[in-house]
């Protein structure tokens, strides 16, 4: 078991962010995937049941505890704080928030938060003309980042780390016009912009189609670990969080101004309202923010075991746009885990939260997926995952069933044994009440304190990978070593699976033709980029980005962008 008080270099190892292992991963050399492999037809637990009225989340549209994920099992105690004040007793939100669907999250051509939409279902946007099935080096590009220096501890931020995806948007023609955008990039017509926020504490504006910059990069200070967020009706806003702290400077979320470049407000640093206090009251706001358009609310999940949801009375008259919150809510939460073994099993989500009308799933550092109503502020239920969970939550709804499904993986962290070995769960759960649809476990290995296990997050398979979900897991089959599993929605069954020469934190995406064909892209950590056959696991191509690549891809249309480790972002286009 990790113990923070007898491995101090252990923890600080964690602590360096999941990512510093990366540097050490080693440089570019070509891997290898292995050819696919079928495996059983339903996972290990399988629970196969006709389901009642309560368990059925599209017909109710109200999630419930059972009795096994009712959070008075966790010991779970809650506190809440409206503009700086506690709040006693029963909350109520004057205005409810009731997202729509995922495919309705955001109205702009492009991929706006980490995995697309409120949903965390696709980092993919439009349809791509593949006829070859190969990358096309030609028309690829690379451009140079860099690297800030540590302040908490020694070393170097580099390049782009996890969760690190890129933002791509195709702005209107009106709203394009009124920003910094440099004129002869206004001048283009369809001008795609990606918006990379990255470790070196910049943030990066390209030209999707060739890599130069649109406009100036801004400057942070701080380190981005994690992905931003655009308000996603299109109003020049972008919202990204500090992955750490910079000496004194705590961390904090940032929200800019797209018209301007110039950050307008920021809030999370040196909360006295947290209670974590591991790692000299760690703070991080790796998650991707949403953004409720309708109630004009940001909801973002904190690594310092806050969550916070404010009101941004946002105006916007297509030449300025300003903030000026009034409504500040402060969620936080403790359990037995957390109060009993604080030197293990910590406070904090670190992984970006699920939207599904009125309520939010999100999980956590401390073993737990939580069902949450956004209205009252209350914990609907809470489902046990184990370990420390990193990846994000997807949903999806099954209409056939009537309910959504969330499935979802966990690092190797708290549960490894003296021999930094375990096994780690992934899950399909029902969204109604957490309750377990099937289970299967991978052996894992974790080094030197930075965990095995899944670090990415699922995708969902579409169109004619529909009957899938795929899942990437490091350091399983050797130290260094991982695996790419395609998994039968509806069972669990092992459909296929390929071993990898290097293990992924990346999160695999899918690119689709025309005629709903499904193209995986799966990173390593040696640079590697795979495209496969979606459903039969066939590789089609391999090319090496030179570098790490913890990253997580987002592609629109025919093009894929990423950063590395190695300092650099790269354009991949598909032929």
């Amino acid at each position: 078991m990790y113990n923070i008080k007898t491995n101090k270099k252990k923890h600080a190892l964690f602590m360096a962010g999941l990512l510093t292992f990366s540097l050490l991963a080693g440089c570019g050399g070509k891997g290898t995937l292995s050819k696919p492999v079928a495996g059983d037809d339903a996972a290990p637990v399988f629970n196969q049941m006709l389901l009642n009225d309560y368990q059925k989340l599209l017909e109710t549209g109200v999630p419930t505890s059972v009795s096994a994920t009712d959070s008075r099992v966790f010991g779970f105690r809650t506190a809440l704080m409206v503009n700086d004040m506690v709040q006693e007793g029963g909350f109520s939100r004057t205005e409810p928030i009731t997202f729509e669907n995922g495919s309705a999250y955001t109205s702009l051509e492009g991929v706006v938060t980490f995995r697309g939409n409120n949903y965390r279902s696709s980092a993919v946007y439009g349809i791509a003309n593949i006829l070859e099935k190969k990358f096309d080096s030609k028309k690829s590009w690379s451009i140079k980042t860099g690297k800030l220096k540590k302040t908490v501890k020694k070393g170097y931020w580099t390049g782009s780390c996890w969760t690190g995806q890129p933002l791509i948007v195709r702005w209107d023609e009106a709203t394009k016009q009124a920003m910094n955008i440099y004129t002869k990039k206004k001048s283009k017509a369809d001008l795609t912009e990606v918006i990379y926020a990255t470790a070196d504490g910049r943030i990066y504006f390209l030209d999707l189609e060739d890599g130069t910059n649109t406009r100036d990069t801004i400057s942070l200070g701080f380190p981005i670990k994690g992905t931003g967020s655009i308000y996603p009706n299109g109003i020049p806003l972008y919202f990204v969080g500090a992955g750490d702290s910079m000496g004194n400077d705590c961390a904090r979320t940032f929200v800019i101004n797209l018209l301007t470049g110039q950050v307008i407000y920021e809030y999370g640093y040196d909360d006295v309202f947290s209670e974590r206090t591991d790692n000299d009251n760690f703070t991080a706001f790796d998650s991707s923010p949403l953004i409720d358009v309708e109630t004009d609310t940001l909801i973002q999940p904190g690594e310092n075991g806050i969550l916070y949801i404010t009101h941004l009375n946002t105006k916007y008259d297509g030449k300025t746009v300003t903030i000026n919150p009034d409504e500040v809510i402060k969620w936080r939460y403790t359990t037995d885990r957390s109060r009993v073994e604080e030197d293990t099993y910590w406070l904090g989500m670190e992984s970006s939260a699920v939207a599904y009308k009125g309520y939010l799933y999100v999980a956590d550092n401390c073993g737990d997926l939580i069902c949450l109503d956004l209205n009252t502020m209350e914990v609907v239920w809470v489902a046990n995952t184990l370990d420390d969970t990193n990846c994000s939550p997807v949903l999806e709804e099954d209409p056939e069933t009537g309910t959504a499904y969330i499935y979802l993986s966990t690092s190797l962290h708290w549960t490894q044994d003296d021999t930094a070995r375990g096994d780690i769960p992934i899950y399909k759960f029902n969204a109604a009440t957490g309750e377990i649809i099937w289970q299967r476990t991978y052996p894992c290995h974790t080094v030197s304190g930075v965990s095995g296990g899944v670090q990415s997050t699922a995708l969902l398979g579409e169109n004619n990978l529909s009957g899938l979900v795929y899942f990437t897991i490091a350091r399983t089959g050797g130290e260094k070593k991982g695996k790419i599993v395609a998994l039968n929605k509806r069972t669990g069954g092992e459909v296929w699976s390929c071993e990898m020469s290097d293990y992924t934190w990346s999160s695999p995406i899918a690119l689709y033709d025309k005629d709903g064909n499904g193209y995986v892209i799966v990173c390593d950590s040696t640079g590697n980029m795979y495209m496969v056959d979606g459903l039969t696991g066939e590789l089609y191509d391999t090319t090496n980005l030179g570098g790490n690549i913890e990253a997580s891809p987002a592609a629109f249309e025919n093009t894929i962008v990423v950063g590395t480790r190695g300092k650099k972002i790269y354009g991949i286009v598909v032929k």
